[in-house]
């Protein structure tokens, strides 16, 4: 089975919401939200692999990130995607420079906290929101 070992932001605001970003339509777990990030690369830092994606996706410079927790989730394969291993590397976000803006197209929203429930995620990123709800 393929690991891919994955950084991801929770990204928080002065108002206490939480930015969110929906998965494209072709990508595995596609039309579902997520919290940013992205693939951390072959001897990649996940500190320093999270402050490069959260620039790339986001156009923002993360100046802050507090390591949370990772999560190990196995998703079987299906029709169009093999099995995978994700290794999720969570922090949270509460400081950065610049405008958020959707940079690869995605859509993004910012959230009040007790909203999460509202929105359908990768089975994945339950325990990331267990952790803020």
């Amino acid at each position: 089975m393929h690991t891919v070992h994955v950084a991801v932001g929770v990204i928080i605001n002065t108002e206490n919401q939480i930015l969110i970003a929906r998965r494209a339509s072709h990508q595995h777990q596609g039309d579902k939200w997520e919290f940013p990030g992205g693939k951390i690369e072959q001897g990649e830092d996940s500190q320093i692999a999270l402050f490069r994606e959260l620039k790339e996706e986001l156009g923002i410079s993360v100046s802050s990130a507090k390591f949370l927790f990772d999560i190990t989730h196995c998703y079987p394969a299906s029709a169009h995607h093999p099995a995978k291993q994700l290794v999720l590397h969570i922090y949270q976000v509460d400081r950065w420079s610049g405008e958020v803006s959707g940079n690869e197209g995605q859509i993004i929203r910012w959230i009040d906290k007790q909203d999460l429930e509202n929105y359908t995620f990768p089975d994945a990123n339950k325990p990331i929101l267990a952790y803020f709800s």
